[in-house]
């Protein structure tokens, strides 16, 4: 007779972003229980991202409800199982409503420094656990079937940067017209003159990345709103490069080994640059612990920090 698999129950954050920040946790949970069977809670807009995942056999998506709703609904789908590990990142108190073996649990005492590290020491692993896109083939042919006709037309193939001019936090989100004329000062490059400039963004972006797509002309591909969230991260791992505001594809950039640019204004860019030694920031206010308003970064700064990551990487097109 098989043994039945251990389970495991994730929390994990709502936004993409944070999500991926935390999706480090997905292989640590298969080492400190090995071959569990992960039960992964989320957002609406992350759901996505963890269907590939290994060891994880079910996403819940949790829909926000009117007098915390959702976690009673969560509370429903989960309370009869006899977990061998609940992980609740959002430190909510449902962890300890379940029975479980072993309880990881968010609180501010596992603060400090980069969020991923925050996640690594609630997990207690040995290391800092790297962010981690789980691409499968269904993404990878719905980003080609975006990507493939608009390479074939326009100004024909060429390498790919992916820009994402779009943020769900207005304050975060560089002004259009500035998007607009870095890929215009990109395009007059000396030897930038064969590349793509692909605006990505989600359901919902189209009218905030309309002035980069114009920018762009024929050299342009739109991959806005086009596909799901796994979709837009196959897309981006085609790119050489990628520019974005502090925004969740800018974490799927930097999580997918992509040179990342990070744009930001008021917000915490020394705990959330892009991950890894490919990972850049321009911020208006470049002193830790300060900030400024994100309409203080001139075009001229960010124009440089590109040419600067191009130069540094020199990275070869991804077929």
């Amino acid at each position: 007779m098989t043994a039945e698999r251990p389970q495991v129950l994730f929390v994990a954050p709502d936004r993409i972003g944070d999500c991926v920040i935390a999706s480090g946790v997905i292989r640590e949970i298969d080492r400190q229980v090995p071959g569990a069977a992960i039960t992964v809670a989320c957002g609406p807009p992350a759901a996505a991202l963890f269907r590939s995942a290994p060891g994880v056999v079910r996403v819940i998506v949790l829909h926000k409800k009117k007098m915390a709703g959702h976690w009673i609904a969560l509370w429903r789908q989960t309370f009869a199982t006899r977990w061998a590990m609940v992980i609740d990142i959002r430190g909510s108190l449902l962890a300890w409503q379940l029975r479980a073996k072993v309880r990881k649990i968010y609180n501010r005492s596992y603060e400090g420094g980069r969020k991923v590290q925050t996640a690594s020491r609630m997990m207690g692993a040995p290391a800092d656990l790297e962010p981690e896109i789980f691409l499968d083939d269904k993404a990878r042919r719905d980003a080609g079937a975006v990507i493939a006709p608009q390479l074939a037309s326009g100004s024909g193939p060429g390498p790919i940067l992916a820009l994402a001019p779009t943020s769900n936090v207005a304050d975060r989100a560089w002004p259009t017209d500035r998007w607009a004329t870095l890929i215009a000062r990109l395009a007059d490059e000396p030897g930038l003159n064969a590349l793509r400039f692909m605006v990505v963004g989600g359901p919902g972006d189209e009218a905030a990345a309309s002035a980069a797509l114009a920018a762009a002309g024929p050299r342009g591909i739109n991959a806005v709103g086009k596909a799901d969230l796994l979709a837009s991260a196959a897309a981006i791992d085609r790119a050489v490069l990628f520019v974005g505001n502090d925004s969740g594809l800018m974490h799927v950039a930097a999580a997918l080994g992509r040179p990342t640019l990070g744009l930001f204004g008021p917000s915490e860019w020394w705990q959330k640059a892009p991950w890894g030694p490919h990972g850049r920031v321009v911020a208006a206010n470049p002193v830790e612990g300060q900030f400024a308003p994100i309409e203080d970064l001139d075009v001229d700064r960010v124009f440089q920090a590109v040419l600067d990551l191009y130069d540094a990487y020199r990275p070869v097109a991804v077929p």
